[in-house]
């Protein structure tokens, strides 16, 4: 594969297979976290407190005490689902002799930490490249399947987005909705699935992916130099994920459909408890695009991912209390079964990193190849 490439052998970063890992940054580390619980914990008490007493809620109140449980244990189930899926995705993605293990802790702490680390969704991608580079794999495919990553788990959103969007627009999905707003943002889908499919195309066009010579001297030099080792990294990043696509392995395509499609269903199960389900274009499209509030850096996107997805809700068809009822529903088990999981497979990683050894360096090829093992001449 493109991104993959023979490393030559060099003496492991401090910490890796020492039994001595590195420090985490200030944000990720247990102290943070658990006060970070303590304040999701004590946001949801306020929450419930303001649903329960202030005026103007009365029906949004009224759908919680006629709540279906059934329905609301198969949201709880669907959402432990797309957490599993996201592990899936990033053992397929990353290097599929991971352990099970390993991979599990690693994909539960970056959804926890997304959720209690106020980084716009970065925060867990920056865990888990801490965590593989103690573990032991190369810091060039960590780059380069951190963005293959991204990418593919986020391209069954902007798909949703395109195909959900036109076909709403074009009168052939059954919701309600502007025109002026879903038609332009399905076509800048449209335009952003093109664009990341290009882009190693486009930038041997102008030249990026070409050699430099010399060694940058001053301080804008080596600006430039960083700038386009990332670009190049997300171009490699882009040719892996690709790759993956193209070879139709089971577990890259299950973990991400099932990662955001199993989220989805969650949300529908919490309207289903509290009222009923929207008609599908509308919700898919919704949702995808309610979904845009957790850019905002901010704890687990409260406020920005809820404001998103009920104002998205209630745009394209569903009534205020109904869409508000669900999405605090649903967002209380996409916020709250990845903090305890994930908080629990922390602890859990930081003991297996201590132990020593590298669980992640059987990725890494073999300095020269792949050593020789002589057999046994037959009789």
């Amino acid at each position: 594969m493109a991104a993959v490439s023979p490393q030559t052998e060099r003496p492991p970063a401090t910490g890796v297979g020492t039994g001595v890992p590195d420090d985490l940054p200030d944000e990720l580390k247990a102290g943070g976290s658990r006060r970070r619980i303590a304040m999701l914990a004590a946001l949801a008490v306020v929450t419930a407190l303001l649903i329960s007493t202030l005026p103007g809620l009365s029906e949004v109140r009224q759908r919680f005490a006629d709540a279906q449980p059934g329905w609301l244990v198969a949201m709880v189930l669907l959402e432990v689902a797309s957490c599993l899926s996201y592990v899936v995705a990033f053992r397929s993605i990353f290097c599929s002799r991971l352990s099970w293990r390993f991979s599990y802790q690693v994909g539960l702490a970056e959804q926890a930490t997304n959720v209690l680390v106020p980084a716009g969704g970065v925060g867990g991608l920056a865990l888990g490249a801490w965590v593989l580079r103690q573990g032991g794999m190369g810091t060039e495919r960590i780059a380069h399947r951190s963005v293959a990553f991204f990418v593919i788990t986020s391209a069954p959103n902007f798909i949703c987005a395109a195909f959900a969007g036109l076909l709403l627009a074009g009168g052939v999905l059954p919701g309600a909705g502007p025109l002026a707003l879903t038609l332009p943002l399905a076509l800048l889908a449209c335009a952003a699935i093109l664009t990341v499919a290009t882009l190693p195309w486009i930038l041997e066009r102008v030249g990026v992916m070409g050699g430099t010579t010399g060694v940058p001297a001053t301080r804008r030099e080596r600006a430039a130099v960083l700038l386009r080792r990332g670009v190049l990294s997300a171009a490699e990043g882009v040719r892996d994920a690709r790759e993956l696509l193209r070879t139709r392995q089971g577990g890259v395509i299950f973990g991400a459909v099932g990662y955001m499609a199993f989220d989805v269903a969650a949300l529908a199960a919490a309207f289903a408890a509290l009222g009923s389900v929207p008609p599908v274009g509308a919700f898919l499209f919704a949702y995808v695009i309610g979904q845009l509030g957790g850019l905002i850096p901010l704890p687990g996107g409260i406020g920005g991912t809820d404001g998103g997805l009920i104002g998205a809700l209630t745009l394209y068809g569903s009534p205020l209390a109904e869409s508000t009822a669900a999405v605090l529903a649903y967002r209380s088990m996409q916020l709250g079964i990845p903090a305890i999981l994930g908080s629990i497979a922390f602890i859990q990683l930081r003991r297996t990193l201590a132990r020593g050894g590298a669980p992640a360096a059987l990725c890494e090829p073999f300095p020269g190849g792949l050593p020789v093992v002589k057999l046994p001449a037959r009789a």
